[in-house]
């Protein structure tokens, strides 16, 4: 059984049908016109019109009332007056919208923690959602009804899912090198060799001027990062000189990588492309994403006898606990390790 809601998705009137994962269901779906997946809506969508509305029986279709969408604009205000980041603000208000229409029809003063746990049990679970999302929608939730006046909600009872403790991805610096040498494009591979060789995240990169290279004390300067903080990286001599390369040759005016358009930061999405492509070029089967340059970089920097304070301070984690995971990763003493079948 499905259950279908009137919105509103990228300023496009559609209906989101919200399902246990079935089959059948899904290509019975993608037959239909203008059918979409909505990775932010973890549903599949269609338009909104007389003939989807009569065949998902939506004749008094939900929607978000205008007190809804008010009280969405007044968190997103408080969170920009927090100065949370733009990524976080979009995430944290798309998750509290679709739990707000999952309710539309009972006043936000009358939500109770235990429609909470209902949403948690029959919306995520029951289809199937990431950990990460659930997490997501927890903070947003949390946040949501701290600013919100006379709620039955207690705050302090809603709990986050246990995080799965997954080891970071990470390739050997043979794989780097292949990877790097099978970019040929001088932005692409500039691009993936400061990503590795300064243990960057994508957005940290795509957000770096020209100003930020301080050649002359061997620094990579990383501005308002994750948490809004300030830090440096060092930079290498050829990865110095690789940078003098590139700007001489495409002389960027605001952003040390740019796109298409003059003073643009260069796409995020074309980003992962370059990776892809390079990954291509290579005999690499594994499903390599930019994070694992950064993970790598943090391994290998741990395997070269690098203290773990210093690559917390380089990586700008807050905690030590979050640096200390890649003692786990690392091949460096397991490989001293004699296995007793080897003595066989």
């Amino acid at each position: 059984m499905w259950k279908a809601l009137a919105l509103k998705h990228k300023g496009e009137k559609r209906i989101a049908i919200y399902f246990e994962y079935n089959q059948e269901l899904v290509k019975r779906l993608r037959k239909l016109e203008d059918v979409r997946w909505s990775q932010t809506l973890k549903a599949w969508h269609l338009p909104d019109n007389e003939e989807n509305r009569t065949r998902f029986k939506l004749e008094q279709a939900k929607s978000l009332t205008d007190i809804h969408h008010k009280k969405i604009a007044n968190f997103k205000r408080w969170l920009e007056a927090k100065r949370y980041s733009a990524n976080t603000i979009k995430t944290y208000s798309e998750v509290l919208s679709t739990f707000l229409l999952y309710y539309c029809d009972k006043p936000v003063e009358e939500i109770t923690n235990n429609d909470i746990s209902n949403f948690n049990n029959d919306y995520i679970l029951n289809n199937k959602l990431s950990i990460s999302y659930q997490n997501q929608f927890v903070n947003s939730v949390k946040l949501f009804f701290r600013v919100v006046q006379e709620t039955k909600i207690d705050v302090e009872l809603i709990f986050r899912p246990r995080r799965a403790k997954k080891l970071p991805n990470v390739l050997s610096m043979e794989e780097v090198k292949l990877i790097l040498e099978s970019t040929k494009n001088l932005k692409h591979k500039t691009m993936l060799s400061l990503i590795y060789a300064c243990g960057l995240r994508s957005g940290e990169l795509l957000n770096l001027m020209p100003e930020h290279i301080d050649s002359n004390r061997g620094v990579l300067i990383i501005k308002q990062a994750k948490g809004m903080k300030d830090r440096i990286a060092p930079l290498g001599k050829s990865l110095i000189e690789m940078l003098r390369v590139y700007y001489k040759t495409f002389k960027p005016k605001r952003y040390l990588f740019e796109g298409m358009q003059e003073g643009e930061a260069y796409d995020a999405r074309s980003l992962q492309q370059v990776l892809k492509h390079s990954l291509g070029r290579t005999s690499i089967s594994k499903p390599v994403t930019l994070h694992w340059l950064r993970h790598s970089y943090a391994t290998h920097l741990l395997e070269n006898g690098t203290d773990l304070r210093y690559i917390q301070e380089i990586l700008g984690h807050r905690s030590s606990r979050t640096t200390e995971i890649y003692t786990h990763v690392s091949t460096k003493s397991i490989q001293k390790i004699i296995s007793p079948y080897d003595r066989l």
